[in-house]
């Protein structure tokens, strides 16, 4: 690291010039972003509901992947009326004339139907990219001829699972971008008084700020083919502001504490990425890694959301490691600028004797029993509600309130005709269609079930059609399905029968399936993944241990939270994605101040050997930091309370709650407490693992370390000691 700041800070001007093009380039690739922005895959590969839709869009290539729903309805025409036939068939002669569009099925009334609604089921041909980039323009279309055919006595809405999630998308791309109208001179704020001045909260911004350019950007270059999925950009967004802010901060605290040790601003910035810089590495790769977690699901949304994740992360790093120090080095004068009231010298004079945080730290660290002891039963007090914490699936009718897909949704719950479940049988080798009448007749009989019709392609296809009564998020949906698959199914076929459902109930069911399976194997990797990189870090075994255990006390704690305010928030189940979002990001976030911390101790007791004294130096150099980071991070993600959607606000509120336990209970209670009781055992590390693991340069072997891997060049333990707390 002492390396790479040295050339930065030879080449600065050169690699600044590198980062405004980047920028330049990024922010104008991003005008092409609100064109390429998509609703989120929530499709599963491998699973029953997927290998269906590819079945039925290879066998009945007119039914496609997936199927959407016109809903007419008039104001004062009755579906019989002339004029609103007239208009219907204008409407549906137009989609049929589309390429994208295959089958135009009328959809029988059923009984209850308000006399005022039509609805006609259209079949989506082309894979799920190409479908999702005809649907806008499908509905545009649709509403056009409709108005003009009526004279606007006839209105129209292209409703499915695409549009309802294109709609919740668009609203989170505003609800984003309103939230960080906030967040950022929110952030601002809090740095200026944080640092002290006006101009180094404006450099910390300027690092945030390069980075989430720089991940938009490459986020919509590989994007334009296949889409952009919009909730990647508020991850982008979050991570990318909430991380670089803290890195950024981080650099401008050391390079100021070495300016103010005599250091001219060039050799200040040096040091800074030495040191600095080499926590911020090292804190960007635990949230790298901790991210990749989520490639073990098979949910394309998840996938896209690391992806997301890594980019921000890595981008907020590399801009901390070159940019930061490059503008530290040329603009060490703006640090200055602006200064707060009690930040001008000579203003403040610090008193002589310990601070009333020195005073504080020295007492938690004579009776480290007493506060670790209080510090677990306040985590574990507050994780106790997690096992009321529910996961459901769910439309946010707040949001789509007001719109043409919105209003279309609940006519269509009212009328009980909300969705379709398509169950592919393919034909038994030799033989014809399949007897569906038993299955037809019990399914018919469901109160569930609005009506029920039988396809076949006369080849090697059967299909049955199941009108739902009820949305595809609701419970009644995820029970129905159930039903269908462990007991009718299983049940009414010929065994042998090859079976496979699809439609929008069926896709979500095996989402939240897969969600729930998969959290423990995600949460398996991130453990693993964190400890082996603590472990490489500090060359410890039980300092990834305590590690990892607080990130889950931590983690728990905010999930109880969570339990107790989701009605609150709007709602009182959890989207079944929240779990494992949430567990990636504070993961993340939580190594970032445990690297923050350990690195501070770790360094004092390399170099003197005395665990009490190292604890009381990290503290007291890393409190600040700490503290300001997790407030920087606390007011971005205030943001997402305001926006609308009830899932952000979830995430946020959760991610929000577990940074304030991290930064407070766990870093400055906790895990002080538990590194002075475990002393000299923190740095343990068996013979063999000493010898295996590489000697770094200019590195002094800790002396736990030396005994234990058994030091052949027999150096000793450096005798200097400071004064024992």
């Amino acid at each position: 690291m002492r390396r790479i700041g040295t050339v930065v800070v030879r080449y600065r001007f050169a690699v600044t010039a590198v980062w405004l093009v980047l920028v330049v380039a990024s922010v104008t690739v991003l005008c092409a972003l609100p064109r390429a922005l998509q609703p989120p895959d929530i499709t599963v590969g491998g699973s029953a509901s997927s290998a269906a839709s590819d079945l039925i869009a290879r066998r009945f290539p007119d039914i496609g992947r997936q199927q959407v729903m016109l809903a007419f309805t008039s104001s004062a025409l009755p579906a019989t009326d002339p004029a609103y036939q007239r208009t219907t068939q204008a409407v549906t002669t137009a989609m049929a004339a589309d390429p994208q569009v295959g089958a135009v099925m009328p959809v029988p009334r059923v009984k209850g139907q308000d006399s005022r609604h039509t609805y006609v089921m259209l079949g989506i041909r082309g894979d799920t990219h190409t479908a999702r980039r005809a649907l806008p323009d499908l509905d545009e279309r649709a509403r056009r001829v409709a108005h003009d055919r009526s004279r606007g006595a006839v209105s129209v809405a292209l409703v499915g699972l695409d549009p309802v999630l294109a709609r919740m998308a668009r609203a989170t791309t505003q609800d984003v971008r309103s939230a960080e109208t906030f967040a950022v001179p929110a952030a601002a704020l809090l740095l200026a008084v944080g640092l002290g001045s006006l101009g180094a909260a404006a450099l910390v911004l300027l690092l945030a700020g390069s980075a989430i350019a720089l991940a938009l950007g490459v986020l919509t270059v590989t994007g334009l083919s296949q889409g952009v999925d919009a909730t990647a950009v508020t991850v982008v967004a979050t991570v990318g502001l909430g991380v670089g802010l803290d890195y950024g901060l981080l650099l401008t605290l050391r390079h100021r504490s070495r300016r103010s040790a005599g250091l001219p601003p060039g050799r200040a910035a040096v040091e800074a990425a030495a040191t600095a810089g080499a926590t911020v590495a090292l804190a960007g790769t635990a949230v790298v890694a901790t991210a990749t977690g989520l490639l073990l699901t098979d949910i394309g949304s998840l996938r896209t959301l690391a992806f997301a994740a890594v980019l921000a992360a890595s981008a907020a790093t590399l801009a901390a490691l070159t940019l930061m120090p490059a503008l530290l080095a040329t603009c060490d004068r703006l640090l200055a600028w602006g200064p707060m009231p009690w930040a001008r010298p000579g203003r403040r004079r610090r008193k002589p004797g310990p601070t009333a945080w020195e005073r504080w730290t020295a007492h938690l660290l004579r009776h480290p029993v007493r506060y670790a002891t209080a510090a677990t039963a306040l985590l574990l007090l507050a994780a106790a509600p997690v096992a009321g914490l529910r996961t459901a699936v769910h439309f946010d009718r707040s949001v789509l309130a007001g719109t043409p897909t919105g209003g279309g949704l609940a006519r269509m719950e009212a009328d009980r005709i909300a969705s379709v479940t398509l169950v592919a049988l393919p034909h038994p080798v030799g033989a014809g269609p399949v007897d569906t009448e038993p299955l037809s007749t019990a399914l018919a009989a469901d109160h569930r079930v609005a009506a029920v019709t039988t396809l076949d392609n006369g080849r090697d296809l059967t299909l049955l059609l199941a009108g739902e009564g009820q949305a595809p998020d609701t419970a009644a949906a995820h029970a129905l399905q159930q039903h269908l698959r462990e007991d009718l199914l299983p049940e009414l076929l010929p065994g042998g029968q090859a079976v496979g459902p699809a439609g929008p109930s069926a896709a979500l069911h095996d989402l939240s399936t897969q969600a729930g399976g998969r959290i423990w194997r995600v949460l398996a990797v991130i453990c693993c993944a964190t400890f082996v990189l603590t472990f490489l870090v500090f060359r410890s075994v039980l300092v990834p241990l305590k590690a990892i255990v607080m990130n889950l006390l931590c983690v728990a704690a905010a999930f109880g939270l969570l339990a107790v305010t989701t009605p609150v928030l709007g709602y009182p189940a959890v989207n079944p994605l929240l779990p494992l979002i949430t567990l990636t990001l504070v993961f993340g976030l939580s190594m970032d101040y445990e690297v923050f911390l350990v690195h501070r101790i770790a360094e004092h007791y390399r170099t003197h050997g005395d665990n009490p004294a190292a604890v009381l130096h990290g503290l007291r150099r890393t409190a600040v930091p700490i503290s300001l980071a997790a407030g920087v991070l606390v007011v971005t993600l205030t943001g997402l309370l305001t926006t609308h959607r009830q899932d952000l606000r979830q995430i946020g509120f959760a991610v929000m709650t577990a940074v304030v336990l991290d930064a407070t209970v766990v870093r400055m209670v906790l895990a002080p407490a538990l590194m002075r009781l475990m002393g000299r055992a923190n740095w343990w590390l068996p013979a063999w693992c000493g010898r295996l693991l590489p000697h770094r340069a200019g590195e002094a072997r800790l002396p736990a370390q030396q005994h234990r891997a058994g030091d052949t060049a027999g150096t000793p333990a450096r005798a200097t000691e400071p004064p024992r707390v």
